[in-house]
């Protein structure tokens, strides 16, 4: 089988990201069929409906890929493409009828993440890297620039449920950061690929949550790893921190260190 071109993989998941919108606005502020799974997260009548469409997207088009998805067993986890899907990120925003949630499209290929997707789906917002390019809504984007975690604002979700010495990990640096912003999952990382946002910490994530972010976090200028500041895999913790440069990653992960 023939390995598909760059070109090939960029429309494969902006149709995926286009059929994700979709089926997502369907289903916004409408009654959800919402429960809970044996973690304790939500999932909805549209996370399972998307991530089953862009599956067989991806079994009529990219055959001989693996798929990595939140609802469902991974499928062919030794081929070496692997497609990451997270149908909606941020489910809770989803179901409460906050429009700060997307759907994540990652492709990595022999383990390394070479195209990412993050569609804002109620706020017809779009950001996708590939190439070492990074595009809001067609058009290039970049970091802050911000390079002195006195100046910056840093973003973070769900704090409540970090545990006692991860929360004491952000405090250390939220009381360091010129702002502070809690809330907006995913949404937060393209505010940061935008240069609105100047750097996320977050904590307990999963693959599908962080490695389709990853590659439009490095092409629009910053960095991204897990806080011992190594790069993220499918074998990371989840504990993920992203910055506007590699001068403000490198000031989080020393106080990371430091605490």
């Amino acid at each position: 089988m023939l390995v598909a071109s760059t070109l090939d993989d960029i429309e494969i998941a902006t149709q995926m990201a286009d059929k994700a919108r979709e089926i997502a606005l369907r289903y916004f502020r409408m009654e959800l069929g919402l429960s809970m799974k044996e973690d304790r997260t939500p999932v909805t009548l549209a996370d399972r409906e998307i991530e089953r469409v862009l599956r067989d997207m991806l079994a009529a088009t990219r055959s001989g890929d693996g798929i990595f998805g939140e609802e469902w067993p991974a499928s062919g986890p030794d081929l070496p493409r692997q497609w990451v899907i997270d149908p909606i990120d941020g489910t809770g925003a989803f179901a409460t009828g906050s429009p700060l949630f997307a759907a994540l499209i990652g492709l990595l290929d022999k383990g390394v993440p070479i195209l990412g997707v993050i569609d804002a789906c109620a706020l017809q917002e779009r950001w996708i890297a590939w190439r070492g390019q990074a595009t809001f809504n067609g058009t290039p984007c970049r970091t802050s620039g911000q390079q002195n975690l006195r100046h910056a604002s840093i973003g973070s979700t769900a704090v409540h449920q970090y545990s006692d010495a991860d929360y004491a990990v952000f405090e250390r640096i939220s009381s360091r950061a010129s702002i502070s912003r809690l809330g907006g999952d995913s949404y937060a990382y393209g505010l940061v690929a935008s240069g609105h946002l100047d750097a996320v910490i977050e904590t307990g994530l999963k693959p599908y949550d962080y490695l389709p972010i990853l590659p439009v976090i490095e092409a629009a200028g910053g960095v991204m790893t897990d806080w011992a500041g190594q790069p993220l895999n499918f074998s990371s913790h989840g504990d993920v921190v992203a910055a506007a440069t590699p001068e403000l990653h490198a000031e989080l992960i020393e106080q990371i260190k430091g605490h």
